[in-house]
């Protein structure tokens, strides 16, 4: 879209006086904060006030979004620019409306690939991380979401566009479930403030994993069939009218299970990255039309789907990082009157990552007892 630019070209960025807004927001969002997440809220807050960057490090379905709300309000109530920055377009898709409800009335502009937005400036942007290339000493203040997600977790031009596109006396918010092992480094070293939120906003603790061997289930999909433990599991939970959501390593395995479980007469879909009808496909789960979704990790974050059990054949595959497992983990218990999901890792050999996982969530819960114990 810039068209060609070489080292010898010129680019141009304005440099008289940023225009100054002066404006009264008001937060028409009418839920209430856990302590949790209250706690987060107002350090969220002071860190605005005080200039200096913090990673808010919370659970899947703490509700990091609500915890942004009095900090936005703060900032824009102070003439202060914010940007919600993200990795994936369908979290950009999800947050819009959301912000809209929160601040009803204010100018918001949302910027992905095809947006009819792209040109626009307003108070509070919601955008993904390859929109903020267009932009330099922009932001007072940048909200960086989902810090440890692909593509932004290894593209260091990404990285590069969020420092450009602050002012130099921006702040930076992250927002993480699973932080990069430097990012918890730095804030073991006091190099980066942190706040943590262990506990999901229902005070309801974690689904942990339970890990279920399943032999050579490659061999079994070449055969057409599915492992037995992985089918009784199925089938238990459509029996008990429950949704499941599995997920695999590779599109190829997804429409190869998808074939193999329409062959048993369950009602199932399968969703990936290159699925243009993927958006309407999740929202037909959501409507209770399928029993099964069969997906690959573009559905690892950023959604929310009641009471849904989660399952992950082939869980040993390298595309398994600790961080994507920990995520669709996240996908369960999050609502309620469901804090109940089951998980399960269906693998042909234990990993790392694996391990890892199930640990991470285990002492985030354990964090979580300690913390409400001792209140």
């Amino acid at each position: 879209m810039l068209g060609k630019v070489s080292e010898c070209g010129f680019l141009y960025e304005w440099t008289g006086p940023q225009k100054k807004e002066t404006r009264q927001v008001e937060l028409t969002w009418q839920g209430e904060l856990s302590k949790g997440q209250k706690r987060a809220s107002d350090r969220l807050v002071e860190a605005i006030q005080n200039k200096f960057d913090l990673l808010v490090w919370a659970v899947c379905g703490a509700g990091k979004t609500e915890v942004l709300f009095h900090g936005i309000k703060y900032a824009l109530n102070n003439g202060m620019s914010v940007c919600i920055a993200t990795p994936r377009t369908d979290v950009v898709l999800e947050l819009e409306p959301r912000m809209r409800k929160a601040f009803q009335g204010l100018n918001i502009a949302a910027l992905y690939g095809g947006s009819s937005q792209r040109f626009q400036m307003a108070p509070l942007m919601i955008a993904t991380t390859h929109q903020l290339m267009r932009y330099k000493n922009a932001f007072d203040v940048l909200i960086v979401d989902e810090v440890d997600a692909f593509p932004y977790s290894i593209d260091e031009r990404l990285q590069f566009a969020v420092l450009k596109s602050m002012k130099k006396t921006g702040v930076r918010i992250y927002l993480s479930a699973t932080p990069s092992k430097k990012m918890q480094k730095d804030v073991a070293r006091r190099q980066l403030e942190a706040i943590k939120i262990p506990l999901r906003f229902h005070q309801k603790p974690l689904p942990v994993p339970t890990f279920q061997w399943v032999g050579d289930w490659k061999k079994r999909l070449k055969r057409n069939r599915l492992p037995a433990s992985t089918m009784n599991w199925l089938h238990e939970h459509i029996t008990k009218k429950k949704r499941v959501l599995l997920f695999v390593p590779s599109i190829s395995t997804m429409k190869k299970v998808t074939h193999i479980l329409q062959g048993q007469d369950v009602n199932v879909q399968g969703v990936s990255a290159d699925d243009q009808e993927r958006k309407q496909k999740v929202q037909h789960f959501r409507d209770h039309r399928y029993d099964v979704l069969v997906t690959t990790t573009i559905l690892e974050r950023g959604v929310t789907i009641q009471d849904v059990q989660v399952g992950v054949l082939g869980a040993e595959s390298p595309i398994f990082t600790e961080s994507a497992l920990v995520q669709i983990s996240g996908r369960a218990g999050r609502h309620p009157d469901f804090f109940n999901g089951d998980v399960y890792f269906f693998h042909f050999g234990l990993t790392r990552s694996m391990k890892q996982a199930k640990k991470h969530i285990v002492k985030m819960n354990n964090t979580a007892e300690k913390e409400f114990s001792e209140k």
